[in-house]
């Protein structure tokens, strides 16, 4: 048995649906261009018979049959009726035999068969009528022939006929070009879902030189699966960087646990081994809290808790939470910090990457050096550096300190994430983060000031 492809069927309905709904278009536009030519030709006509009515209202009883003869004469296309009835419906004067019956529901005017006397060789004719009561008793009976009318209003029917039989058929042309057309975009749009929902990530919609709006949006989808696949690449890379992290300190939490069990002879010996695996496993839960805090400075949900922060005495607290462990160190820790502009931020995250900065500073600094954490302005924005007297980052190294897990120095002990956390920090709040030119100088650039 026979099954079309339903890629065709899909094009035939949308073709069909488009195609319906133009022919509706063209239907209903012939529809009320009809009914407007009909009701203008219909009030035309009620227009001049409603003045025949108020002329011969205003007109003097004795003079009304002179005026209506003298008005039938004027008629030289014989496509007027005036006549005057008594009350009894007898004729007075014009050129109609009898009085008509009007419908019950006749408006102002309406169509019904007329008994001519002007007319040789015509016994009967349809017109549109309005039957007027005078004053004196008396109606006045207008109306108007309808033969031209109807000769008009059959050449109208038939203009429209001509010009709506190939529109359509145009409209039929064009909703099956377009719904096919429309069909192949959105069958493309589906096989690269397959291709994506499959694992090629690299699939991307053709985009035309000058695109319109589905070729604007194919761009946008582009876009977005870039950005998806950076982020399922990020996701795999940071999946492998805590896999090779995390297995080092637990195969070392592991071997020193099991190494502890065999050596330990009695309580202290069982404790210091405890002690031993606490301090590996603390060290693994920061890896872990670090991967969260990062994980939540991308979302940027945080944004919504901006607030005003002062920078220099952020600055401040900071040296005075580092200054004792600065001490037992034999660092000498400065703060020199100058009034700046407020700046729209989180308070406890930049306090956190400033605090980084400073760790960085007292462990990479030489022994028995100064750290300096200085607020200042430039070209009115405001600017936290961290200063210390080492030799500073390398500078082929200045794009990579910020990626998780990084560890240029061989004498470093961290997990490699507090320059990273930093850098989550400073792109959360639209700043920059500057390493020296030369020099162990870290800043941070404010983007932007509330006051």
């Amino acid at each position: 048995m026979f099954r079309p492809d339903p890629r065709t069927r899909a094009t035939w309905r949308w073709g069909g649906a488009l195609a319906a709904i133009l022919i509706l278009q063209s239907l209903v536009l012939a529809g009320i261009f009809w009914v407007t030519a009909t009701s203008n030709h219909r009030r035309a006509i009620e227009h001049v018979l409603l003045d025949d009515c108020s002329f011969f209202a205003l007109t003097p009883p004795a003079e009304r049959a002179e005026e209506l003869r003298e008005r039938l004469a004027r008629d030289i296309h014989r496509e007027r009726f005036l006549a005057l009835f008594d009350a009894n419906g007898r004729r007075i004067a014009g050129n109609v035999a009898k009085l008509p019956v009007p419908p019950r529901d006749a408006g102002p005017s309406f169509v019904a068969p007329v008994a001519p006397t002007e007319l040789p060789g015509k016994t009967s004719d349809v017109a549109r009528l309005a039957l007027c009561p005078l004053s004196d008793g008396t109606s006045l009976l207008a109306g108007m022939d309808l033969d031209d009318t109807e000769e008009a209003l059959r050449l109208t029917w038939q203009s429209l006929l001509f010009g709506l039989l190939p529109g359509l058929v145009l409209a039929l042309g064009v909703g099956l070009v377009a719904g096919r057309r429309a069909a192949r975009q959105v069958d493309a749009v589906r096989l690269l879902t397959e291709r994506i929902v499959a694992g090629d990530l690299a699939q991307r919609l053709p985009v035309a030189a000058r695109p319109d709006s589905f070729g604007l949006l194919c761009a946008h989808v582009n876009t977005m699966l870039d950005r998806l696949q950076i982020l399922v690449a990020e996701v795999r890379g940071i999946g492998d960087d805590i896999a090779h992290q995390l297995r080092t300190p637990l195969t070392r939490l592991r071997a020193g646990l099991e190494r502890g069990l065999r050596e330990a002879d009695d309580r202290a010996g069982f404790e210091a081994v405890i002690d031993r695996g606490l301090a590996e496993i603390d060290g693994l839960l920061g890896i872990i809290a670090a991967l969260l805090r990062l994980r939540e400075l991308e979302d940027g949900e945080r944004r919504s808790r901006f607030t005003a922060v002062d920078l220099g005495r952020l600055a401040e607290d900071a040296c005075d939470l580092h200054r004792p462990l600065a001490e037992d160190r034999g660092i000498r820790l400065r703060c020199d910090v100058v009034r700046v502009p407020s700046i729209d931020g989180d308070a406890s995250l930049l306090m956190e990457a400033v605090a980084n900065l400073i760790d960085n500073a007292m462990k990479f600094g030489p022994a028995g050096g100064t750290v300096t954490v200085r607020v200042a302005a430039e070209d009115g924005l405001p600017l936290i550096t961290v200063v210390d007297q080492g030799s500073g980052v390398p500078a082929a190294e200045r794009s990579l300190v910020t990626q998780r897990f990084y560890r240029g120095r061989r004498d470093g002990t961290g997990a490699g994430l507090g320059l990273a956390l930093v850098k989550g920090i400073v792109d959360l709040h639209g700043f920059r983060l500057h390493f020296a030119g030369e020099g162990s100088a870290v800043t941070i650039r404010c983007g932007r000031a509330t006051t």
